[in-house]
């Protein structure tokens, strides 16, 4: 895969997760224009407000998860990432639990982290709770993914063991193959495994 197939790729993720919030958005100023009846009017706001933050908190997880989160040297604090991943779950089906300490990690750790954390929710297809852990003194973290129907596929385990063949890779894919070209690139040891209702998602040593 050249580096242009794997930014293009990787843009198709982002306006595949915007398309959604957004449309939602342009539905609910559609009724807002069209309708009179308050109730109707009342709902539709909400439907603009929550759309829209849906939204800006996807936008502002994949401006660092997936882009060049700054200078080449860079460390982001894990509390702000927390925040940033705490953002993109809001109401969704899957509850998080950050549990890890208040310090700052080089960007690509940083970027490693939030990525697997995605990949531990997008294993759970019927909601549950994520559980992210980690330790102070060097970079490496533990995400447990738990719930009803929790698994792992094929292709997203292939793509972690860096089995995956780029040219087979489509949008929904690319994501997992960027968590392992993050992985690579810190030597991070990045492994999954899944068993009796539980994804855990393991890096560093």
């Amino acid at each position: 895969m050249t580096e242009i197939e794997f930014s293009a790729l990787m843009v198709s993720r982002v306006c595949h997760d915007l398309v959604g919030p957004l449309g939602a958005v342009i539905n609910g100023l559609e009724v807002l224009e069209d309708e009179r009846d308050a109730e109707m009017r009342e709902d539709a706001l909400k439907l603009v407000a929550s759309s829209a933050n849906q939204a800006l908190a996807r936008i502002q997880f994949m401006r660092i998860a997936f882009g060049a989160a700054g200078s080449a040297g860079a460390e982001l604090d894990l509390n702000e990432i927390g925040r940033l991943v705490a953002g993109l779950l809001e109401g969704g089906k899957v509850r998080l639990e950050w549990n890890m300490p208040h310090v700052y990690w080089a960007k690509d750790w940083a970027k490693l982290l939030m990525n697997a954390t995605l990949l531990g929710a997008d294993c759970l297809p019927r909601g549950g709770v994520v559980r992210v852990e980690g330790r102070a003194a060097t970079p490496g973290f533990r995400i447990t993914a738990a719930g009803q129907n929790a698994r792992v596929s094929e292709e997203v385990e292939r793509s972690i063991r860096g089995e995956a063949q780029p040219g087979a890779l489509d949008a929904r894919a690319i994501q997992p193959f960027l968590t392992h070209r993050l992985a690579c690139s810190v030597e991070a040891g990045l492994a999954i495994a899944a068993a009796d209702g539980v994804v855990e998602l393991t890096a560093g040593r």
